[in-house]
Order: C-alpha cells, then structure tokens, then sequence
C-alpha cells in the first residue's frame, strides 16, 4: 500500500490547530474552521486518494471505444464509438486463486457456525474444469487449492461471487487502515455480529471495539468515529465498467503524443501480431491464447506461449498501464449488462448499462435509524442479496414520497437496465395527448416488462446477462481484441473467466503535483 503519513495523527492536529493564534476561515462566512467555540465544523488536512493494495492509476481519457476488428461473428453488438473514461484504479493482475482462498478463510471463519450458505455461496465451482471427453479431473480436485496454482487466476466464479469478493475486499482494506492509524485493533476472532463493515461502521451501528476513538470538536459531543470527511477510507472496490476494462486493455497512454493518438492498437501491445517483435525477446509469445486446432501450448522443447490451461498472473509483458495479460489468460467479468445496442445507447461520458438506484433502509420506528440485517435475505431464485451484519438497502421507489422521484428529472425509477432499450412502441402502453408513456407497476416505481426478449425461446439476453471482456486460454485470437464483448448469464461460471477489481478515483485525474 502507499506510503502515507499518519492520518490520525493529522486529524489530531486539528485540537493543536484549535488552539493556534491563526485559524483557517471560511471565505464564505468568514467562521473559524475547527473552532469548538462557534461549533467544532471540523475542516482536516488532506493530500489526494491513497492507492489501495494491489491497484494501479488508470488516467483517463478519450478513446473509440468497439469494435477494431471484423466483425466475424456478424453479432454487430459493438459498434465503434467516441466516450471519455474517467481516471481510476485498477488490479494490475486478476485475481489469484490464493487472493480467493483468503477471502474463502475469512468468510468461514465469520459465518461457518451459524450461517452457512454465505460460505457456501462464495465457493468457486471446481466442476467447472469437467469435459465429457476429456480428462479434466486433476483440475477439479488441485487447481483451486495446490500451491503450485496458487499464483493462478481463480476460475468458476460467477459474476455475483465476483461483486460480492470485491465487497468483502473494500471491508478488509478499509479495516486495515484503521488498524495501521491505531483506531480500532486486530480482530482475531470475527463473528457475524461484530465482523467489520464499511457502511455499519459510517452508519454509527458497528459494535466492534474502538481502540482510538477520535477527538470531537463539536461542543455537544465527546469523541467520535472517522467520517468520510476525513478521507481516510478508501472508495469500494468493485468490478471495472466495460468502457474502463476496454480503455485500460488498449494501454494508449504509450501511443500518446501531446494530444495526439499517432496509432491505433488492435491488442493492448502495438502491431498485428501476437508474438514480440524485439529483438531480445523476438518470436515469444505476448499473451496466453490457443493458436489454432488443439494447439494450446506449442511443441515439446519450444513451448509457444507455455500455458496449457491458463498462467500465473504476471506472465508475458505488461501493457502501457502497466496492467497484465489484458489479452489471453482469462476473459474478465465486467459491472455492464448486456445489450447488442448498448454501444448506441450508453453515455459518452462514463458509459455504463445496469444502474438500479438504491438507498440505504431506514426504520420509521427508531427515529429513522438506518436498519442493518440480522440474518440472511434470498432474493426470488433464491441468490443471497444480503448477509448479517450488512446495512440493508432498497430500491428507490416512486411509490415512497420520500424518495421524491416525482420530483427528479434525471431518473424517475430505480431499474434503469432497459432504459431506451429497443423502440418506444415496445416500451410504450398508450398515446396520452402525442406522447408515448410507460406503464409503471405501483409497487416497484419500475416501468412493467415490455417482453422484446423472450428469454429462453428466441434469445438469451434478459437482465442477468452479464458482459465479458477478453480472451483466454482456449480463445483465438480474434477474442483478444479489446473491442469484442460476450455475454454470459450472472449466475454461471467457466473454466475460462476470471476476474479482477477496480476502485473510483476520487479528486484530480492525474494526481496531485502532475503539473
């Protein structure tokens, strides 16, 4: 992790600062700053956004995002298209199947005694690895486990298991640094009642042990917990959008002169080929992919990409981001639900398809106190959608006045995934004086299905179809180029799909002192 200075002892420093001879003022009311006197608002010392383990900056920018390659498949479902990517973080490698048995550990060690099928949901499917006319067996039993895998990308995760190992990551980071600040102490003994949570702990419901708790200016309180005003958590690690996995893969940050792009990539290296062109290394392979009809891995003696099933996970060159094998290894979860069209429909401007707006649930009977789960919550098919200990969250509803939706002119309901998905006929029950309008269900806010996809009869595409990015190991080439995209049902893995996270980059895109 980043080499910061203690933040708690900065944030201390706000008492010294109190009572210094100069005293920060506000410009707009002129009011001393971290003055307990007129009220204690609090204003710390803050650098920029500390680098979480693992992550690599991703300065964002403009690209043509689609398709740089023939459309073979003849799918037309990535049409080429100019978007700009904010600056963020990302794993400079996907995530190893040790990376996954300590998030396996963690996970038993907390909910094994009581609650069960939260371990039993986290568990990767072996069987993945199964062929009936091959003799997969030995993956099934040593791949996930042995050590000499251990530095392999972990495969048979659904897109669900992924979000859900990124959350229980953001927990752990966050907890972290509040042990290494000297705020809370380790815990060696978690249960479901008092393991660490970012959102109980923001929300005041954590029951853990405060070790150091934090002076309070305010008057009318004593000591209080870190805030987000503090910055000292970082923001959530979670899946990276299908515009930001595809910007990062292309690495263009080295083809960049001045304002100017000079060339196009077809992969995230330079050229048309897929073996390094160098002279040191001239004729080596730049990814992990199958060339060609049971080639995986070339002849005895002069193994081509020396990767028969996949690869540890700094194999081959790093790309200009300094990212590895965002071509060839795995295929890669991304956050995006698919549509054929999506390229057409998105956003220029951070391009994302699956927004469903939520808030945090409050409990009208407890002075609004936000509620936190006791127990496991199942949605319809039956897919764990909240554990104990977790802060429980809702839908925005237009049928809740609270939520003022009626009042919004962003979004007027919380499942945006359809959003302009198809003709407006289709989405449309009726004209009202010219105007096409939708047909709302009362309960949810959510305009009703309109059935364009008959889900299981002429297609496979409904709101669980989730984007995936990249070649792997049993992949052509073709597959490789950043601008292809699949689809594969959330709730099902493969022996070829892996993943890594991504985190926000809050502030400056380029960082304090670039210029």
């Amino acid at each position: 992790m980043k080499k910061v200075s203690s933040k708690l002892i900065a944030i201390a420093g706000i008492i010294t600062l109190a009572s210094s001879c100069s005293k920060e003022r506000s410009p707009v009311t002129a009011w001393e700053y971290n003055e307990p006197k007129n009220g204690g608002f609090e204003v710390g010392p803050y650098e920029e956004q500390e680098t979480g383990p693992g992550l690599i900056l991703v300065e964002g920018g403009t690209f043509t995002m689609g398709r740089a390659e023939q459309d073979v498949t003849y799918d037309w479902n990535s049409i080429p298209r100019r978007v700009s990517v904010s600056s963020f973080y990302m794993d400079q490698t996907e995530v190893r199947n040790l990376d996954y048995l300590e998030y396996l550990h963690w996970t038993s060690r907390v909910f094994s005694a009581n609650f069960y099928d939260v371990v039993k949901k986290a568990m990767p499917d072996t069987l993945v690895w199964r062929d009936r006319l091959a003799y997969n067996e030995p993956y099934v039993e040593y791949y996930l486990r042995h050590p000499s895998y251990r530095d392999y990308p972990v495969v048979g995760v659904n897109w669900l298991q992924a979000s859900d190992f990124c959350a229980w990551r953001t927990d752990r980071v966050n907890e972290f640094i509040l042990v290494r600040e000297g705020i809370v102490d380790y815990a060696p003994t978690p249960t479901e009642n008092d393991y660490f949570n970012t959102d109980q702990y923001l929300a005041g419901k954590w029951t853990g042990t405060v070790k150091n708790p934090i002076p309070n200016l305010d008057p009318n309180g004593g000591d209080r917990l870190v805030r987000m005003e503090d910055g000292i958590f970082l923001p959530r690690y979670r899946l990276p959008t299908e515009a930001e996995w595809e910007y990062a893969a292309y690495g263009l940050i080295g083809n960049t002169i001045g304002e100017r792009i000079t060339d196009r990539r077809l992969y995230p290296w330079n050229g048309h080929g897929t073996r390094n062109p160098d002279d040191q290394y001239l004729g080596q392979m730049l990814a992990n992919y199958q060339r060609s009809n049971g080639d995986m891995m070339g002849n005895a003696g002069r193994l081509n990409d020396a990767g028969d099933i996949t690869t540890p996970v700094f194999s081959y060159w790093p790309n200009d981001f300094g990212l590895y094998n965002m071509a060839g290894n795995v295929s890669e979860w991304v956050m995006d639900v698919y549509r054929p069209l999506s390229p057409e429909d998105k956003s220029d401007f951070r391009p994302f398809r699956g927004n469903v707006f939520k808030t945090q649930l409050r409990d009208p009977a407890d002075n609004n106190a936000i509620m936190i789960d006791d127990t496991i919550r199942y949605d319809a098919d039956s897919n764990i959608i909240s554990m104990p200990g977790q802060v429980r969250w809702r839908d925005v509803s237009i049928a809740i006045p609270d939520d003022n939706l009626d009042e919004r002119r962003n979004y007027k309901y919380a499942d945006n995934i359809n959003y302009l998905d198809g003709d407006v006929q289709s989405q449309a029950v009726g004209l009202n004086g010219g105007t096409w309008t939708e047909n709302y269900d009362p309960a949810s806010g959510k305009p009703e299905s309109s059935g364009m996809y008959e889900y299981g009869n002429t297609s496979m595409i409904n709101d669980k179809a989730r984007v995936y990015k990249g070649g792997s190991w049993k992949d052509r080439a073709y597959w490789m180029v950043p601008g292809t995209r699949r689809f594969l049902d959330q709730r099902q893995s493969t022996a070829w799909i892996g993943f890594r996270c991504a985190m926000t980059r809050v502030g400056s895109p380029e960082g304090l002192g670039a210029r």
